[in-house]
């Protein structure tokens, strides 16, 4: 009897989730978001709405309800072979420029590091701050290294 009296309160509480979200702030001024108390040291708590819980999942259709998908309808515009090719050869040609330019960038990034590398600056005692102004230059480096990659990527794709 009591079960049946708490029961809708315990459903109430149940339909509202919340939960404690921290906004840490590292001190390049990245945004990281965590509900681990014991990662959150030093973060401000958010203060957010509940949220109702989710409802729960529909059940499957039923093997005869799923319908195959819908053909492309007659009049949808077709390409023929030599367009296609001609298109996958002009992509790959812009492709395959971008990589160049990439390199490029990236030579002169390294080149920028480098140069920084070799600068001891002499307000420069710790070397903290040594590392904080050559995190620019390692980033620009970093981001140039990705881009050859996806690029590299995107070109081994193509057929």
């Amino acid at each position: 009897m009591r079960f049946l009296i708490l029961l809708p309160f315990l459903m109430a509480l149940a339909g509202l989730a919340r939960a404690e979200i921290y906004e840490c702030i590292d001190s390049s001024g990245n945004k990281r978001f965590t509900n681990v108390k014991s990662e959150a040291a030093g973060c401000k708590p958010m203060n957010l709405p509940p949220v109702p819980s989710v409802p729960p999942p529909k059940a499957a259709p039923k093997s005869a309800d799923v319908k195959p998908p819908a053909a492309a309808p007659g009049n949808f515009p077709k390409v023929d072979t030599p367009t296609q090719q001609q298109r996958d050869g002009e992509r790959r040609k812009i492709l395959e420029q971008e990589l160049a330019n990439e390199q490029k960038l990236l030579d002169q990034a390294k080149k920028d590091l480098a140069e920084q590398e070799a600068i001891r600056l002499g307000s420069e005692r710790n070397y903290q701050r040594v590392l904080d102004r050559l995190a620019p230059f390692q980033k620009k480096v970093a981001l140039h290294e990705s881009n050859i990659a996806n690029l590299r990527k995107e070109l081994s794709t193509l057929r």
